[in-house]
């Protein structure tokens, strides 16, 4: 006990030299904070010098506050999804009620609106608890709380994923909110500056909008509606009572954790009520309640009306995707700050309004297709769907919908394979997933080359299946390497000789192969990267020839901007998501803007246009295009039916439709998920659902005319081969640009082993390109001689050097007026031989 005395007398001297020099130190500083720095004894360390030396106004800078993402109805903006690391909706002091203004100034700070920012008799307190021995505590004013957390906000923005980052961060925590001697000394320098710079409303007003009310919930407004699904304005003193009751202790005075022993439901938030009374009698005495508010205040028990403000993507719905698509463009654009951790902190706590592309009538369509369509489970299969689509020539996204639900939860990710985090429309980068393989609407972009290289939809190729040796095809990007390969078609009978129009129309491999080894591989990648094709997970393209068919994996929306630039004569513009972004200030960001460039001519695109119409008119998109205005299209199909698509364009909204294995090896013509039909039957019909309400509101206009030659080509007439040997007559074939193929030998009467003929015959015009077949003659027939206008027996005679049978006419002096057949037609040895003889002319005096 005796040990206390010392320390007693120590405090005693300690006050008397607090009073002892307050009257001259109260000159310094406005609010006589000297003294109070005096009686701490922070006089022997300088911490006056210091004090004075701290800057005078401190940086409020922006409150956090939510950012949230609309979409469009017709004009009107839609909330998707709002984003916060701290819940607080800012508003201005006319906006909160009175009673909140008078609990925050009765609870906390008595004095406010007479001192000059530090409360001496506060500060005064604090320094004799201090003294005594315990920390630095108590005494700070409203201004000081304000200050205090306007330094923990700029904490609060600071990163924290790494051990440097973390440190950073606590250090600047315990400047803002420590307990030592220096750390106060700022804060009542900061306190003065802001007391000088604003007004007393101005900074209560700050204060209740910064305050932390418990968990996430920051400001008056986000907690009048959190915890009494009221509005700042609209506060009743009790509940006014409660809500600033929080502020003094946030973690143990909330008053949403109903099963709490110490302070829920069961005891009427005991704790809560405690202090709530406390603020309330603090009120009373005050006078800024009478006698019976303030009775009818305290009878009311604490009643919270917990009313949670949902946060993140899973609040929008089947929207959700396009959300976390909108979130992950804003993170990773510099535009947002200079690294991600910056810009997700942004994005989190910067207030923005975000206004997208997002049409909700094609979304609505999108959702319910898919949904149709496509279940969220069907039994073992790891089934996945997407549809997304963009609008030619501005490359902005118009909807984005899958097959499951969408959730960032590992525990809800975990319950059910109905949820995933991956979308599987976008990017790797951008929450998607490693792409899909896209089969044949790759296609599109040898078409691109071929087109490119002077050939045209007429031309023909050899679409025989045949096996090639991969050293003969061009690849000016990367060695194509030895061996062999034989691909093969999707369904019987497409063999023979195609031109481009028809292998686009009826996907038919071969074809596609046979005009890629025409053409340099690397060049048909280059035409793909154009219009903006990339694998979604960022490696380079495969330029091989099996990358012909479509074994790149890529995401749907690139795939849909692909096809929306062959609808916009070869523009190519990037997707983008976002119109608009409005700072909390109103001040406007510049969104990410999309990029247009022009892939290919567009002579070359609207020839690329023409040939696509094929696949929806009678080919393997058939009944995609019921609405009257153009539109093109190409299906895909990998290996094994594993993955399927369908992209489509009309001049004013492109499309893609991808379904198939998550994982796996299903077949998708195998299975029967809805309607009794697989899904290779039913992506016709999911496209025409989408692009019907995408024509119904959007329109569209005519394809443009491709030139006509790139549609026929250059036209050659085929000449008069006959007699000559093969190897000549294949050789003046080629020197016209036709390709010679060997016919079978016929019945001719040309020597045998020379020409007979060709298919088409001479005298025909056909495309440049196309193949000729040559006939080659078996030497069996022979050459009727002209015997009209001989005797009949020396048309006999002469005929039967052709071992011919002849028949007609019984006068051997009789004339040859005609024969069948006739001259010159070539017969076999023992064909007949009609002739048909005149009579002769009666000899003299006969008849008299």
């Amino acid at each position: 006990m005796s040990a206390k005395k010392p320390r007693a007398r120590g405090v005693l001297g300690a006050v008397g030299a607090f009073v002892g020099m307050s009257a001259v130190a109260g000159l310094l500083v406005t609010a006589a904070v000297t003294p109070a720095i005096a009686v701490t004894g922070m006089a022997a360390n300088d911490s006056i010098g210091v004090f004075e030396g701290l800057p005078e106004y401190l940086e409020i800078g922006q409150l956090a506050q939510p950012t949230t993402i609309y979409a469009k109805n017709g004009d009107q903006d839609v909330q998707l999804a709002t984003f916060y690391s701290q819940n607080r909706l800012p508003v201005t002091f006319s906006q909160i009620s009175q009673a909140a203004k008078d609990a925050a100034i009765a609870g906390e700070d008595p004095r406010f609106y007479s001192h000059g920012g530090v409360d001496i008799q506060g500060t005064m307190r604090g320094v004799l608890s201090t003294v005594v021995g315990h920390d630095v505590q108590g005494g700070s004013s409203i201004t000081q709380q304000y200050v205090k957390n306007v330094l923990l906000q700029k904490c609060e923005a600071m990163p924290v994923k790494t051990k440097e980052q973390k440190a950073k961060y606590q250090t600047c925590v315990v400047d803002s909110t420590g307990v030592s001697p220096d750390r106060k000394v700022k804060e009542m320098k900061y306190a003065i500056g802001v007391e000088k710079k604003y007004s007393k409303d101005d900074i209560l007003a700050g204060y209740l909008n910064i305050a932390g009310f418990g968990g996430s919930v920051y400001g008056i407004e986000a907690a009048a509606k959190y915890y009494f699904n009221t509005s700042a304005a609209a506060l009743t003193p009790a509940q006014a009572a409660s809500l600033i009751a929080i502020v003094n202790e946030p973690t143990t005075l909330k008053i949403d954790s109903p099963d709490s022993k110490s302070n829920g439901a069961a005891n009427g938030y005991a704790k809560n009520k405690e202090r709530r009374d406390y603020i309330l009698n603090k009120m009373y005495q005050y006078k800024k309640l009478t006698k019976s508010q303030y009775d009818e205040a305290v009878k009311t028990p604490v009643t919270p009306v917990i009313t949670p403000s949902v946060r993140g993507c899973q609040t929008a719905g089947g929207s959700a995707y396009f959300c976390d698509y909108v979130q992950l463009i804003v993170q990773n654009d510099p535009s947002f700050g200079p690294d991600q951790d910056t810009r997700v902190a942004n994005f989190n706590r910067g207030g923005y309004k975000i206004y997208t592309t997002l049409d909700l009538t094609l979304q609505q369509s999108a959702e319910e297709t898919m949904a149709s369509y496509v279940p969220r489970s069907y039994g073992d299969v790891q089934l996945g769907g997407s549809l997304v689509g963009v609008q030619p020539g501005t490359g902005r996204v118009l909807y984005m919908a899958q097959n499951k639900l969408y959730s960032q939860d590992p525990d809800v990710l975990n319950s059910s394979n109905e949820y995933t985090s991956v979308n599987y429309s976008t990017d790797l980068d951008y929450g998607g997933s490693n792409g899909f393989q896209v089969g044949s609407t790759y296609k599109v972009f040898t078409l691109a080359e071929w087109l490119k290289e002077g050939h045209s939809l007429y031309e023909s190729v050899n679409a025989n299946v045949r096996t090639y040796n991969l050293s003969q095809f061009k690849n000016s990007c990367a060695d194509v390497g030895g061996g062999t390969w034989r691909p093969t078609n999707d369904s019987y009978g497409e063999e023979g000789y195609r031109t481009a129009q028809n292998a686009t129309t009826l996907s038919i491999n071969t074809a596609f192969v046979a005009m890629a080894s025409q053409l340099d591989l690397c060049e048909i990648k280059k035409d793909a990267e154009a219009f903006g094709v990339h694998d979604a997970a960022g490696v380079p393209l495969k330029s091989n020839p099996a990358s012909v068919l479509g074994t790149n994996n890529i995401a749907p929306l690139t795939m849909a901007t692909a096809f929306a630039g062959i609808a916009n004569n070869g523009l190519t513009c990037t997707p983008v998501a976002i119109d608009k972004i409005v700072r909390a200030d109103g001040k406007e960001i510049a969104p990410p803007a999309t990029k247009c460039t022009q892939s290919v001519d567009p002579a070359v695109a609207n020839a690329m246009a023409y040939a696509l119409k094929g696949p929806i008119q009678s080919g393997t998109a058939q009944g995609t295009n019921t609405t009257g205005v153009d539109m093109l299209g190409k299906t895909g199909t990998t290996d094994d039916n594993k993955q399927l698509w369908l992209v489509a364009a009309t001049t004013k909204v492109a499309g893609a439709y991808w379904v198939g294995n998550i994982v796996g090896s299903t077949d998708m013509r195998k299975i029967y998920p809805t309607h009794g039909i697989s899904p290779a039957s039913a992506r016709t019909r999911v496209m025409n659902a989408v692009m019907t309400t995408a024509v119904n509101k959007y329109g569209g206009d005519d394809f443009a005319q491709p030139n006509s030659k790139l549609l026929q080509g250059i036209q050659v007439t085929i000449p008069d081969l006959t007699g000559k040997s093969p190897a000549d007559a294949k050789s003046i074939l080629n020197g016209l640009g036709l390709e010679g193929i060997d016919g079978t030998a016929v019945d001719s009467a040309a020597p045998a082993g020379t020409v007979a003929g060709t298919d088409p015959a001479a005298g025909t015009s056909v495309t440049k390109g196309n193949g000729v077949t040559v006939y080659t003659s078996n030497g069996s027939l022979v050459p009727l001689p002209n015997v009209v206008g001989q005797k009949l027996s020396d048309a006999q005679k002469a005929l039967s050097q052709f071992s011919v049978k002849v028949t007609g006419g019984n006068n051997k002096d009789g004339i040859v007026e005609a024969m069948d057949p006739g001259a010159g037609t070539p017969v076999k040895p023992g064909s007949a031989v009609t002739l048909k003889v005149a009579a002769a002319e009666p000899s003299p005096g006969v008849g008299k």
